[in-house]
């Protein structure tokens, strides 16, 4: 088996794929092209979102070259695979807008070169499709009947498919067919809820280029799919209480980013590093042998800082130290300021949680106090009548504030 897919297999990026033997053989011969895509439905990719593309850093490092596709054309439809209902339709501005932001993410996890690596918009190809021409040459390819055995259409049937996601189906497999024609691309990866769109792209390609022959070896072409990553827990990956966990510092904080990396799962630990990180197996079976929570901050560290950069991961990791053990330095907390003078006049406890956001309401404050969950500056509150005034700020003039074992802010007076 050719050694790049046994590193995929390894760890973790494997669960289909239309003929992994030609595939390693066509690998074992020389480098290849592959592509990914994404479609810019939101400003930010999620950490769910990146899975495959861990996977060609992967692959990039064996010698092939890939492609990231940004469904600018795509998006405009929306793809029923995973989804229990209709996408919400979003403007061509918003969508351009949002290519532009996820192909800037992309470029600093990957590092565009133009020719190992580089991203493609579908628009360039679908936005201007004359609906006859390609109904006649690509929907003439194109089985109903196969089309409804996927799971993402059976899903999609029992709560009402729409026309516009049923073609989605017939974009995805032109695109291939387009990267094939343009670039000569031989391979497409990605989650395992894509293979009925990846396997109709392969079916296709072979329809219109002949790659089943042996005269045309160089247009056969290869579906790879991964398993799709949930938490021990049942939780979906890359969700947590507040949502999911984005990617945009500005949307998911480089701190919440990391503390999410910190408390998942014992039993997940191993399999996030596989996935998440590119330290050798080896090195990651000696941490994940170790102390467990020794193991989680490791992993935290190590994915921050192929998101975020080792700048943010060392504030981070610094903050996390200062809020959970006393090291570290307490300016990398969450931080949040508030009025000096609220305080001078005496700040009630539900109104000091409110205000630092670590409750959404005030009632869930006066139940976290209730519940012994609330503790300022180390020292648990229980008494919901409970009042702060400036005099009781730590040594720094400051607060640090912690509702139950995870979520904590660093109170600034002003």
């Amino acid at each position: 088996m050719n050694e790049a897919i046994e590193t995929l297999k390894e760890r973790g990026f494997f669960a289909q794929c239309t003929d992994v033997e030609g595939l390693s053989k066509r690998m074992d011969e020389g480098p290849i092209t592959f592509y990914v895509g994404c479609d810019p439905t939101g400003p930010s990719l999620h950490i769910g979102h990146m899975v495959p593309f861990f996977a060609l850093r992967h692959l990039r490092e064996y010698g092939h070259h890939g492609v990231a596709l940004i469904g600018g054309g795509t998006a405009r439809i929306g793809d029923p695979s995973g989804k229990t209902e209709m996408r919400k339709m979003i403007s061509y501005e918003q969508i351009d807008q949002n290519v532009e932001k996820i192909k800037a993410q992309l470029d600093r996890f990957i590092g565009f070169d133009g020719k190992t690596a580089f991203a493609v918009n579908n628009k360039d190809w679908l936005a201007d499709l004359n609906y006859i021409d390609f109904l006649r040459d690509i929907g003439s390819c194109f089985s109903v009947n196969k089309m409804l055995t996927f799971e993402a259409y059976k899903q999609r049937l029992e709560r009402g498919l729409s026309f516009i996601e049923f073609n989605y189906q017939l974009l995805q497999a032109f695109d291939f067919l387009n990267l094939h024609k343009r670039y000569g691309l031989s391979l497409q990866i990605g989650g395992d809820d894509q293979w009925g769109n990846i396997t109709a792209g392969v079916d296709l390609i072979r329809r219109k280029m002949g790659g089943t022959t042996e005269l045309n070896k160089e247009h056969e072409v290869y579906g790879l799919t991964f398993p799709l990553i949930m938490r021990a827990d049942g939780k979906k990956m890359g969700k947590s209480e507040k949502g999911a966990i984005f990617l945009d510092p500005t949307l998911t904080s480089v701190f919440d980013f990391f503390q999410y990396w910190r408390n998942v799962p014992d039993a997940d630990v191993r399999k996030f590093f596989l996935l998440f990180t590119f330290l050798p197996v080896q090195e990651i079976d000696s941490i994940c042998n170790g102390n467990i929570n020794e193991a989680k901050e490791r992993l935290a560290y190590e994915v921050t800082a192929i998101i975020h950069g080792k700048e943010e991961a060392d504030k981070a990791l610094s903050g996390a130290k200062a809020a959970f053990s006393g090291e570290g330095d307490k300016s990398h907390m969450p931080t949040v300021e508030l009025a000096k003078a609220d305080f001078d006049a005496g700040m009630p406890v539900c109104d000091l949680y409110f205000a630092a956001k670590l409750c959404g309401t005030k009632s869930d404050a006066r139940r976290l106090v209730q519940q012994g969950g609330a503790s300022v500056n180390g020292t648990v509150v229980t008494d919901v009548k409970a009042v702060f005034k400036t005099s009781d700020a730590d040594s720094d003039g400051e607060f640090v504030v912690r509702a139950g074992k995870k979520k904590f802010a660093r109170i600034v007076l002003k």
